[in-house]
């Protein structure tokens, strides 16, 4: 994060304890505007209303992951008691960072969750990293953009493996477990420029099967994902590093960095050298880490 004191611009946690009454929290209003929220119902029972008059019950333990781009409602029951954090984009895509999983922490950011039920295991590994996020920024004295970001990272982390876990016993015929498993085969080898067809094999699927799983979870095939995480590092390293187009092309797979430029420019509208250009121009604004951004995916 720029600066100790800018934290309590990107990041927000709160604990809603037990009350009389019941308790309303509107995201995209006030105070809540423009973040990611995870609520965490440690006791009670609660409501969540989303776009569409959507509801969902939540009984405790239960998580929601919301992303920003939605519009929620949470009705807290009396006597229910929760903790509740939020983050800006900025803190999200420093906390994501570019690791082996960071893409799929983008693509877990981008729907929403909603986790009932939580057996004792995650429940133990979740509310400690929650209450440490709650904590550090409830100190002012001591709040640190590096640990409040740490936090985020692990709490993405546990949502993510648990939703994992439960995609196959909640019935979805294993297509969670494809996608996360596929997502994790394209990490290993986005830059060989593989056929979909090698993904499938590899997954013990066909690639028919491929494709409806990632079209029915995401809305994207197969090969839009992998376009996506090509587009992704190509972003990263003209951002971050000193290399010519041409050596950004070779480290990417391509055969001419003319099969590069013109792939690059397909996927976002820019040539490579104007998207360098256009992200050093960013820097020290809002808008700065561009290639970090979720929220404009299609």
């Amino acid at each position: 994060m720029q600066s100790e004191a800018g934290i309590f611009h990107h990041a927000r946690g709160e604990r809603r304890d037990p009350a009389l009454s019941q308790r309303t929290i509107q995201f995209q209003k006030g105070i809540y505007a423009d973040f990611h929220h995870v609520f965490l119902l440690t006791g009670g029972t609660a409501l969540l209303r989303s776009d569409g008059d959507d509801e969902r019950q939540m009984r405790a333990p239960c998580l929601a992951s919301l992303p920003l781009q939605k519009r929620y409602l949470i009705n807290i029951a009396a006597g229910g008691h929760a903790m509740l954090i939020g983050a800006s984009p900025h803190l999200v895509a420093d906390a994501i960072g570019d690791r082996a999983e960071s893409y799929s922490l983008r693509i877990l950011v981008e729907q929403p969750k909603v986790l009932n039920d939580l057996n004792p295991q995650f429940a133990s590994e979740i509310i400690p990293l929650i209450s440490g996020f709650v904590g550090e920024l409830g100190d002012p004295t001591r709040a640190s953009g590096m640990v409040v970001s740490a936090y985020l990272r692990l709490i993405l982390m546990c949502v993510w493996r648990i939703d994992g876990r439960q995609a196959e016993p909640a019935g979805r015929a294993q297509r969670g477990p494809i996608l996360q498993r596929y997502r994790q085969l394209v990490e290993a080898w986005f830059l060989q420029h593989r056929p979909i067809s090698d993904y499938a094999r590899e997954l013990g699927v066909t690639t028919d099967r491929l494709h409806a799983v990632c079209q029915r979870e995401l809305s994207r095939s197969p090969i839009q994902l992998l376009h996506e995480r090509v587009v992704q590092e190509a972003k990263l390293r003209l951002e971050r590093s000193e290399r010519t187009v041409q050596e950004i092309s070779d480290a990417l797979g391509f055969r001419e960095p003319t099969y590069f430029s013109q792939f690059f420019s397909k996927k976002t509208g820019f040539s490579p050298q104007r998207y360098r250009q256009a992200a050093r121009a960013a820097v020290g604004s809002q808008n700065h880490a561009l290639s970090s951004g979720y929220a404009d995916w299609p």
